[in-house]
């Protein structure tokens, strides 16, 4: 490591053109990469609703579907919207009235169901468009665009395809206030707490690289969910940011030795790598246990950031190296004092105080534990969204006017007996909340012959050897009662066809429900046992890495249960977000306070002396971290619109600063108590033997953090 840091060094300015040459295919990757929008598709493939989805693609052609409603239009002007509708590029079809009957004979010919469906009282009627791709796709969004740029005042486009667009635009729109936001709160932190003016800067600076990279590295995983692109700038700016404060801590340490500039540099790389590299893990497992999720949606966003994680170690020893001796003289000469100071007062109470501390603590988590499985969870990621995008006004509409909330589609084997069919639309009709069903036989009614029927409505229901029946819904996706409803649909439809299968967004939302609770419990159980072994192996100890996962735990459990008492209702996400990164980021914090904490003992001070030092030296850089993590992502949670973006930060800027707290006061009052259980259950924890090359231990930097 030594000639690599020399090497480092001596060749900053070939480090720098590089880094900037690469900054090239990073802007192309990035910009090629395809960014999903839908997360029902991260959806296990097996699912009957997913095997369903691919049935509405593949056979049917349906591979998304937008409903437009029209209030108060002649049937001329629907006739010529309706025209130039199917003009748009990436629109298959659309589908009226006029495609069953003569517009000039009377709607009351029209079977009652159909009537229903196409009319209501007040003069509105209904389009169906049919799109050529997924709800997803691009084709789809650009058509979406184009339909919403030629509908007129009184007309409403709605469902899941509409929503996505606004989603898209939206997250386009904010992508760079995000950014703008939490790079200006994290220096707002770093120029108090550093007193070199120009260094803020160079570490913003040096963090535009890994950033660059992970986005552009994006193109080759395919691509990334928008909730993925949204958070990623934000959490590794704010996660990886400690690594550049622990390599300036180190620089001006050795600097403090006597070093010159370019020795004190190799030194600081090379006592600062294994540092963290050893820290950089336990967020890096953090990350990587959300690819344990079945909802594919965790290993998306476990990915970009493990590699983000990467990323930025790697760039730490390498391009920030390289920035700060490029600028050192500039760095030497703008200096001011500094505002975030040592805790060596409050390192005084925690010892003093510790049991008080502790029973304290113990008293205020109960609450909290017990709160946190009661707090409630939405599924619908719409209801996060303004309620003044165009997608989400026109699905309101749909209820409104047609008493249309969700659609179900319901997929059987075409060798069903017609009068089966019958009766199971029959059956369908009776379950609670349905306000219409449709199917193939309905179109054809009493007074229309089969032959009548046009073959493109022929084959909206017929398609590759299945029938498709569809249901309208009252009741809104994720909501109890559309989960009995659906579990009530799928006992009538099995009962008649074992392979049948209901798909659509209720559908969908249903089995995401049941997925995330599995998921929950996998991704906690593995994250922990990961940290846990991480942290077992760092210290050799089979107590630490209780003492420290148990920390961090609580502090998430106090994090998670705070929503109960405030009436917020949190996405179904946060439970596995915040769960991974809060222990993966913070637990860093908890191994920096216990390996000064043992340091100390090794110096042959008692378990209060140690624990009283270890608050004072390791708090400045433990508030620094934390509090650039805290800026950065609740900056962002009050300027983001989408309310799932705004939780999951407000969240995550919540849990940094409980965990600084916990760390800070409760941790080190654990130590003192349980210090002859650590001497017993760990490798070598007192080592007197080396209590003479103690002085340069006693300065260690941030160790494994």
């Amino acid at each position: 490591m030594d000639r690599f840091a020399r090497w480092v060094v001596r060749h900053r300015k070939l480090i720098l053109i590089l880094s900037v040459l690469l900054l090239i295919p990073s802007v192309f990757g990035a910009a090629g990469t395809y960014i999903n929008y839908d997360i029902l598709t991260y959806l296990p493939k097996e699912l009957d609703s997913m095997v369903g989805e691919g049935y509405l693609e593949n056979d049917f052609n349906m591979a998304s579907t937008g409903m437009i409603t029209v209030e108060n239009m002649t049937t001329a002007d629907t006739l010529k919207l309706k025209a130039d509708l199917e003009q748009v590029e990436g629109v298959k079809s659309v589908m009226w009235t006029s495609d069953i009957l003569d517009v000039t004979t009377p709607k009351e010919m029209l079977p009652a169901d159909l009537q229903k469906f196409f009319y209501n009282d007040s003069g509105a009627t209904m389009m169906l468009v049919q799109f050529e791709n997924p709800s997803a796709d691009k084709k789809t969004m650009e058509a979406q665009h184009a339909i919403k740029a030629i509908l007129q005042k009184n007309c409403f486009i709605g469902g899941m395809s509409a929503i996505l667009e606004d989603t898209k635009n939206l997250v386009n729109q904010e992508m760079p206030l995000y950014i703008l936001c939490a790079a200006g709160a994290s220096l707002l932190i770093l120029f108090l707490s550093m007193k070199e003016t120009m260094v803020p800067l160079l570490f913003m600076l040096g963090m535009i690289f890994p950033i660059a990279y992970n986005f552009g590295t994006n193109y080759f995983l395919g691509q990334i969910s928008y909730i993925t692109e949204a958070l990623a700038t934000v959490l590794q700016l704010g996660v990886t940011m400690d690594f550049s404060i622990f390599l300036l801590h180190r620089f001006e340490e050795e600097k403090e030795r006597g070093f010159e500039d370019e020795e004190a540099m190799v030194q600081a790389i090379r006592k600062t790598f294994s540092s963290i590299l050893g820290s950089s893990l336990t967020t890096i497992a953090g990350f990587l246990a959300m690819c344990t999720m079945t909802l594919t949606l965790g290993a998306d966003i476990g990915l970009v950031m493990a590699k983000g994680v990467f990323l930025g170690v790697a760039c730490t020893i390498t391009v920030l190296p390289a920035l700060l001796m490029t600028f050192r003289k500039s760095i030497a000469r703008h200096t001011h004092r500094t505002f975030i100071p040592k805790l060596s007062k409050t390192s005084r109470f925690v010892v003093k105080r510790r049991v008080p501390i502790l029973v304290g603590f113990l008293l205020c988590f109960l609450p909290f534990a017990f709160a946190q499985a009661k707090v409630p969870v939405y599924y619908t990621i719409f209801d996060s969204l303004p309620q003044d995008l165009p997608g989400i006004v026109g699905t309101n509409r749909l209820k409104e006017d047609f008493g249309m909330t969700t659609s179900h589609f319901i997929i059987v084997d075409d060798s069903l007996p017609e009068s089966q069919l019958e009766n199971l639309t029959e059956d369908l009709e009776q379950v609670g909340g349905i306000q219409q069903v449709l199917s193939y036989e309905k179109f054809l009614g009493a007074g229309i012959p089969r032959q009548m029927l046009p073959q493109e409505a022929r084959d909206i229901f017929e398609a590759g050897g299945r029938k498709l029946i569809l249901a309208n819904s009252s009741y809104e996706s994720g909501s109890e009662d559309q989960n009995e409803q659906l579990a009530q649909m799928t006992k009538i439809v099995k009962s008649y066809d074992p392979a049948g299968v209901i798909t659509g967004e209720g559908a969908m939302t249903k089995d995401l429900i049941e997925v995330a609770d599995v998921d929950f419990r996998n991704v906690s159980i593995t994250s922990i046992l990961v940290v846990f072994l991480i942290v077992a192996v760092v210290f050799r100890s089979a107590s630490v890495p209780v003492l420290l996962v148990a920390a961090i735990e609580s502090a998430i459990t106090i994090n998670m249960g705070i929503p109960y008492f405030s009436g917020a209702v949190l996405p179904f996400v946060a439970s596995i977000v915040i769960g991974t990164i809060q222990l993966g980021a913070t637990v860093d914090y908890a191994i920096l306070m216990t390996t000064r904490f043992r340091e100390e003992m090794n110096l042959g001070r008692t378990a209060k002396e140690a624990a009283q030092t270890a608050v004072e030296q390791c708090s400045q850089s433990i508030l620094t971290s934390g509090l650039t993590f805290f800026a950065a992502t609740f900056s962002v949670s009050l300027v983001s619109r989408m309310e799932l973006i705004g939780s999951l930060c407000r969240l995550i800027s919540r849990g940094a600063l409980i965990s600084m707290a916990v760390i800070l006061l409760v941790l080190p009052a654990l130590l003192v108590l349980t210090a002859p259980i650590l001497k017993k259950t760990t490798f070598h924890w007192i080592q007197p033997q080396k209590a003479e090359i103690c002085s340069d231990n006693c300065r260690k930097d941030e160790a494994l953090l």
